[in-house]
């Protein structure tokens, strides 16, 4: 397998064009191609700028994990630093994660950032929101997003080669003019939900407003630490 490494979008582009694979998520799929056969070549956007941004607002898909701290905000970090062990976090890159994975741990942090993704296509690069990231799988540059007012992130623990362990990931957002904004994401299984709803400094009616939406069917644990992070975020409205 030749792996080529762009140093610029065109030139990955290029690569795409001429059947490289792109190998994020290859710590999830080199079994598969142990067993299946490797690609003749293969793409790395490592060496490509704009896959390589990491800060308040921005974060690129070559990034790997391990590199994501408190540049970013509390929740996205905290959701990197919950996957898997530190030598998966070694390799393991945004990427990989969000597209190559059917866990996408960081999918739940990336929604209620209410992030954006720059993809690269056939066409060029493009801007799109994270449904056609997962439901189409392409090439992702880079995540954008309005970094929160506060956040929250919480995995519970998992058994060894049981279900995925339920997550809850919460931000709070202000708007351009009037109330704040609560996202709240829950993994469940293989299954994210998310949704929002618009809220004052109480919980409580923040938390009826979310019941009344596709999250009212989360299961119970679910449900205490999204009250747990709700009232935590709503009561201390500044910082990440």
């Amino acid at each position: 397998m030749h792996l080529r490494l762009p140093t610029s979008v065109s030139e990955a582009q290029r690569c795409l064009a001429e059947g490289a694979v792109p190998v994020g998520g290859a710590t999830l799929v080199w079994a598969t191609w142990q067993r299946d056969g490797f690609p003749d070549q293969a793409v790395s956007l490592r060496e490509v700028p704009e896959a390589n941004v990491l800060g308040p607002e921005e974060l690129g898909a070559a990034v790997v994990l391990h590199r994501i701290d408190a540049r970013v905000p509390e929740v996205l970090r905290r959701a990197a630093g919950a996957v898997g062990t530190g030598a998966v976090r070694r390799a393991a890159t945004v990427g990989g994660n969000l597209v190559g994975s059917a866990l996408r741990c960081l999918l739940p942090a990336a929604l209620v950032l209410d992030a954006r993704a720059s993809v690269l296509g056939a066409d060029g690069v493009h801007d799109t929101d994270l449904a056609e990231v997962v439901a189409k799988r392409p090439v992702l540059l880079s995540l954008r997003w309005r970094p929160p007012v506060a956040s929250a992130y919480r995995k519970l623990p998992g058994d060894p080669g049981g279900p995925p362990p339920l997550v809850v990931a919460s931000a709070l957002h202000a708007e351009d003019a009037g109330p704040m904004r609560l996202r709240v994401a829950v993994r469940d299984g293989y299954d994210v939900l998310s949704e929002s709803v618009v809220c004052g400094t109480d919980a409580g009616p923040a938390l009826d407003a979310l019941r009344a939406t596709a999250l009212g069917d989360a299961p119970a644990a679910a449900w205490q630490i999204v009250g747990e992070q709700a009232t935590r975020l709503l009561s201390r409205p500044a910082g990440h």
